[in-house]
């Protein structure tokens, strides 16, 4: 109980990038929404089963969190909610899917806000897609922000971020960090500290984190940055793994010696990877209000809430609005960084 509570309580603490995070109150006191109506279109909506996309393969946090979700609303709507796994391009391939849906609210998906804040940012390519995430696609909810922590192979011989960093001064190019993807927030860990510290590290990108885990206890490069998982934290335990630094806005009771990157004098860096429910653009403002309303009422259940926190995850929900701006405010500051 005392962990939740204390990952309750940075929920409130602003990070360096995301100011936003500390403007928004933890789940669990949440402004009620305003009653919801029922769409007031003459169609019966939901008129058939919704649909879920989810931009992560089967299994893990996000996808356990986000099949919760689809259960709840579904039960609330009184409609089945049919959940379908798209990963692959950071959560690109998920949203194009989304983008090509009706805009009538049977179809939402759940992801990442990285491809809508970063993948401008990049200058890598990210493979062909047909559509504009910005243009296509509209955020509902903020559903949960996950943590990033900054890894090492045990074989790496510095044992802080501190040692890390001369030691990337004293050989500029050679140490390698690998990520799950370009324009992802790993990514943008890298980068911020890359300007900010004005080093010569090499980015090595995955297409997802589970090839490169595998990658990282081969000892296949020095450094990694990947989402707070209990897997994760299982190898730090283990000794397969070192742990440096993490992105958060408070260290984690389970790693109460690592610090966050903000406390290390890098507050832009400080980054934590934020979740969501997303719509097709044209979707019935009346619809999405109501999907709004039910995913923070989800958020306030006991139950849901020590479902996120027992991972070292952290409830958020809010407005649509609240979404949109964090996003833009985040996309914005990403712009000003050169991620390659």
């Amino acid at each position: 109980m005392r962990r939740r509570a204390l990952l309750m309580r940075g929920a409130s603490v602003a990070l360096g990038l995301g100011p936003a995070l500390g403007d928004r109150l933890p789940a669990r006191t949440l402004p009620s929404p305003s009653p919801s109506q029922p769409p007031s279109h003459s169609e019966p909506w939901p008129a058939r089963p919704m649909h879920l996309i989810v931009a992560y393969p089967p299994g893990g946090v996000s996808d356990d969190t986000a099949r919760a979700l689809g259960q709840a609303i579904g039960i609330r709507l009184k409609v089945p909610v049919i959940v379908e796994n798209r990963a692959g391009a950071g959560g690109l391939t998920a949203l194009e899917s989304l983008a090509r849906a009706a805009p009538d609210g049977h179809t939402l998906a759940y992801c990442a806000i990285s491809p809508l804040v970063f993948t401008p940012a990049s200058s890598a390519p990210m493979g062909r897609h047909d559509f504009d995430p910005h243009r296509d696609v509209v955020p509902v909810v903020s559903v949960m922000d996950t943590p990033v922590l900054v890894l090492a192979h045990p074989s790496f011989k510095p044992a802080t971020f501190a040692a890390m960093l001369a030691a990337a001064r004293a050989a500029p190019g050679r140490l390698r960090w690998a990520t799950s993807g370009h324009a992802t927030v790993g990514h943008m860990v890298l980068a911020q500290i890359r300007a900010a510290a004005g080093v010569d590290i090499i980015h090595v990108p995955y297409k997802g984190g589970g090839q490169q885990l595998t990658d990282a206890l081969g000892g296949h490069f020095e450094l990694l940055s990947s989402n707070v998982a209990a897997q994760q934290l299982q190898f730090v335990k283990q000794g397969r793994l070192k742990a440096l630094a993490i992105g958060s806005p408070m260290r984690l009771p389970v790693l109460p010696d690592v610090p966050t990157l903000a406390e290390l004098g890098f507050p832009d860096a400080n980054l934590v990877s934020t979740f969501g429910l997303f719509a097709p653009r044209g979707v019935p403002e009346d619809r999405l209000r109501l999907i709004n309303a039910v995913v923070n009422e989800t958020l306030r259940q006991p139950d849901f809430q020590h479902r996120i926190l027992d991972v070292s995850n952290l409830p958020t929900g809010g407005s649509q609005a609240a979404f949109a701006a964090r996003i833009a405010k985040e996309r914005e500051r990403a712009l000003r960084v050169p991620a390659d």
